[in-house]
């Protein structure tokens, strides 16, 4: 997922996004353990949106903050 469609994203369609990936990352960590993954690269991938999701909620809640005071 691009970050463009993120930033499209509700709150709360990302925090749900956010949850699904975090549930996958650790689905793909345990598989990874165990036996040996198809594609390999879908770690990375996951981590890469997780971490463009953090961004934005980051961007979000500082730009929130700013309008606040």
């Amino acid at each position: 997922m691009k970050a463009g469609e993120l930033r499209e994203m509700s709150d709360d369609q990302l925090q749900a996004t956010l949850k699904d990936a975090t549930e996958n990352l650790f689905r793909l960590r345990i598989k990874s353990q165990t036996e040996r993954l198809n594609t390999p690269s879908e770690i990375r991938r996951n981590r890469r949106l997780l971490a463009r999701i953090l961004t934005i909620q980051h961007e979000r809640a500082l730009m929130a903050a700013q309008g606040g005071s």
